[in-house]
């Protein structure tokens, strides 16, 4: 297995080296304070390099994890979602990324007030912002064992998984409407009603 950088002193990898070199140079300048522009990059495809983002948010790289929270935040940046799937993308070269689920996770919700009116802001677990509304809607979709699954989109196609205790408090904030005629239960937000469930299966 290549090296992972899970600290100071740890030497990346040849090819995790590279790519996180390449991933640096695109945030220089005014793109340092901002994210790169990688919806308008076409590189070649270079293949898969051992990357993946399993279930719980973690980064892995050839079976190590990747354990320093910049570097995950600096391959995050880069990341996109393409028809092949999952890619870390530079001005030169796009590599796959495997994403056992959602690649990132929703680990905070605060209250703002948007243009839309009262909105849910959802804070990832590699800093970037959501509020859920037109622009960055809420899905829920069935989980084999927890039940709903509730997700908003952070940029492109790429989402957040909402951890439980979130889940837990949007179900608290939720309330019924019609929606084509039918009773249903969800979450309010940025001027977007965004249902979870039928309101009968919601019944105590």
């Amino acid at each position: 297995m290549a090296d992972v950088d899970t600290g100071p002193g740890v030497s990346l990898g040849g090819g995790l080296e590279t790519l996180a070199q390449a991933a640096q140079r695109a945030r220089t300048g005014e793109q340092a304070r901002s994210l790169p522009p990688v919806h308008l990059w076409n590189p070649p495809f270079c293949g898969d390099i051992g990357m993946r983002i399993a279930r719980d948010g973690t980064w892995f790289y050839q079976g190590g994890p990747i354990g320093r929270p910049a570097l995950v935040a600096l391959f995050a940046s880069i990341l996109r979602k393409d028809p092949e799937g999952h890619m870390l993308v530079t001005p030169v070269e796009k590599v796959s990324v495997e994403v056992e689920d959602a690649p990132f996770l929703a680990v905070s919700m605060r209250e703002g007030a948007g243009p839309g009116g009262p909105e849910l802001v959802f804070v990832t677990n590699v800093g970037d912002e959501a509020a859920a509304g037109p622009e960055h809607p809420l899905r829920f979709e069935p989980g084999p064992a927890d039940g709903l699954k509730p997700y908003v989109l952070v940029r492109g196609d790429l989402w957040a998984l909402v951890t439980r205790p979130l889940f837990l408090d949007l179900v608290e904030r939720g309330e019924v409407r019609a929606v084509d005629g039918r009773g249903m239960f969800g979450v309010s937000s940025g001027g977007s009603f965004f249902p979870m469930a039928p309101a009968e299966d919601m019944a105590p």
